[in-house]
């Protein structure tokens, strides 16, 4: 008896070891885990360390590249048939590298991230007919503005004649883009919505049947939809509100400055006026 207890008692004594061995290796599995995220976060603190927004030119300048961050949504961004970044926007983008005297890079964003994206430099700025919002201004270093734009509701043009007020409107399923003026338009409006990726998406949305009506940018509207376009069927009614395009760059960017002697310049050698009669926006423009 006293073998078997003391059996007993050895085996119990073997499987504690075993416990605190399996702890430890769990312990010190979980400290490498951690070591290994904070290594990657000291690396991109590293690489972006002495570079605060006040040098965002002398950054850009040094990397050779200005980093724009972009959706689909023509006419101001939008892939041609090559897959190259064309529009009145991307256009400007690249007139305004060259005078940087650097290569431009377009970045597809999720809009709803822009800001985020802004911040970690993953983008140097947002050039993307971006509404100029109290949010927008409260988070970006903003250009002056160089448009002047709507959110309007889009529909079938067979069932326009019931949709040409806003209360109408209230009985519709929309599609808007996440994060989008749109979005807080459908907000404000007390919409019923479902949230896309993009506004070409909700245009694609309202096409396919799957969304009643979609708000989308009116200069997008006047480029996208109605005769002569790939959605002949739809068209606009509602214009929910005004509003005016800019370009956003980090708090404190001293390329904002740049940005705007740039455009000023551009506007003056007639290079706006020349690319806002391609892409048909000029009666738009802000001078």
């Amino acid at each position: 008896m006293k073998r078997i207890i003391a059996l007993m008692l050895a085996l119990l004594m073997v499987g504690a070891v075993l416990a605190g061995c399996g702890n430890k290796k769990d312990e010190s599995d979980k400290k490498a885990t951690s070591d290994e995220t904070a290594k990657v976060e000291e690396t991109k603190a590293e690489e972006t360390k002495g570079v605060d927004a006040a040098d965002d030119l002398a950054y850009v300048t040094g990397k050779g590249t200005l980093l724009v961050g972009v959706t689909d949504f023509a006419p101001m961004d939008s892939k041609d048939a090559s897959g190259e970044w064309v529009g009145f926007d991307a256009d400007m983008a690249k007139a305004f590298a060259e005078y940087l005297g650097v290569n431009v890079q377009f970045v597809e964003i999720d809009w709803d991230n822009k800001i985020l994206e802004l911040n970690n430099k993953n983008i140097d700025c947002v050039w993307n007919g971006m509404t100029l919002t109290d949010d927008v201004k409260a988070a970006m270093s903003t250009s002056v503005p160089y448009c002047n734009n709507a959110q309007v509701v889009v529909v079938n043009a067979d069932v326009a004649d019931q949709y040409q007020t806003a209360d109408a409107c209230k009985k519709l399923n929309f599609a808007v883009e996440s994060g989008s003026a749109g979005q807080e338009q459908a907000d404000a409006n007390g919409f019923l919505y479902t949230e896309v990726k993009d506004q070409a998406t909700a245009l694609m949305e309202v096409a396919a049947g799957t969304a009643d009506a979609a708000i989308i940018d009116a200069l997008m509207a006047n480029a996208m939809i109605g005769a002569g376009t790939g959605y002949e069927q739809l068209t606009y009614t509602v214009k929910l509100n005004s509003e005016e395009y800019g370009v956003g760059f980090r708090q404190g960017s001293d390329i904002t400055e740049k940005f705007n002697e740039f455009f000023k310049k551009a506007t003056e050698d007639g290079t706006v006026d020349e690319i806002a009669e391609l892409y048909k926006i000029q009666a738009a423009l802000i001078k």
